[in-house]
């Protein structure tokens, strides 16, 4: 995040820059309310760096795509980060990601869940509802 970026801000940057998506593509639906942290392992921290990276904070957000599958996309940066993406159960990258980084996916997503699942029974009903009214 650069200094001068509200959180909102930073996620549509690094949205652009890491899937090709832009604002219009997506529906915030929810975001943690504090900052997440964690600290890499000593063997991961890159003292050469400048700044030296010890850890990382972080703000999340559970996005709806607005727009087509199609419009994701890898190549808006030099260096990509991603090389493919697919749609995988809430709970799933809980037991995907590195030990390290394991609390902050786990405070991450038990906070969203509820937003998701609210999200999910209004949709349900909206769809009933409207399958009543065709009938």
């Amino acid at each position: 995040m650069l200094r001068e970026e509200s959180p909102e801000e930073t996620l549509f940057r690094e949205l652009e820059e890491e899937v090709g998506l832009g604002a219009a593509d997506v529906q915030i639906i929810a975001r943690t309310s504090g900052w997440l942290r964690y600290r890499l392992p000593r063997r991961y921290v890159r003292r050469n760096a400048d700044p030296v990276c010890i850890g990382q904070k972080q703000k999340w957000f559970l996005l709806r795509l607005l727009a087509s599958e199609d419009k994701v996309r890898f190549d808006c940066t030099a260096k990509p980060e991603f090389d493919h993406w697919r749609w995988v159960s809430y709970w799933y990258p809980l037991r995907q990601v590195v030990a390290f980084k394991r609390e902050v996916y786990r405070a991450a997503l038990q906070e969203l869940a509820p937003s998701l699942f609210a999200e999910l029974r209004l949709r349900e009903r909206t769809a009933e509802r409207d399958q009543v009214r065709r009938a």
